[in-house]
């Protein structure tokens, strides 16, 4: 075999070049809210129903309280009822959304993502302005 196909070869697997690197996991309040407009994503509002009631929910999302029992079950549920569909976590402040998108990719969740800021966080979806209804 030629010396430099076998260089070149663990190069590439070394070192794989930028084109390969991951998709985004986060994205911003207003890409997730005309993404769910367009019918592109799923919205998921992972707070308590407490939450719900003091700030509202974001339009388009759906309430999925990230400390029920069946979260997970479902989550899977939505997945099944919407797909093609990538969703999007929202969360106080950024941080807890984060945490789980990273624990469901590690039980084979994929394509879950992260709104950044959150409702309340900098940069968030209130901070943003972006619109919410009641929660009763």
């Amino acid at each position: 075999m030629n010396r430099r196909i076998l260089i070149a070869g663990a190069a590439v697997f070394l070192f794989p070049c930028r084109a390969q690197a991951q998709a985004p996991t986060t994205l911003s309040p207003g890409e997730a809210y005309g993404a769910a407009r367009a019918g592109t994503l799923l919205l998921l509002d992972i707070r308590t129903p407490e939450e719900w009631r003091d700030t509202g929910i974001p339009q388009g999302a759906t309430a999925l309280d990230v400390e029920t029992p069946a979260f997970e079950v479902r989550l899977a549920g939505l997945r099944l009822d919407h797909p093609g569909k990538r969703i999007a976590l929202i969360d106080r402040n950024g941080g807890l959304s984060a945490s789980i998108r990273t624990k469901l990719a590690g039980r084979g969740f994929r394509d879950i993502l992260a709104v950044r800021g959150g409702m309340l966080g900098p940069g968030g979806w209130l901070a943003e302005k972006l619109p919410v209804v009641a929660y009763h």
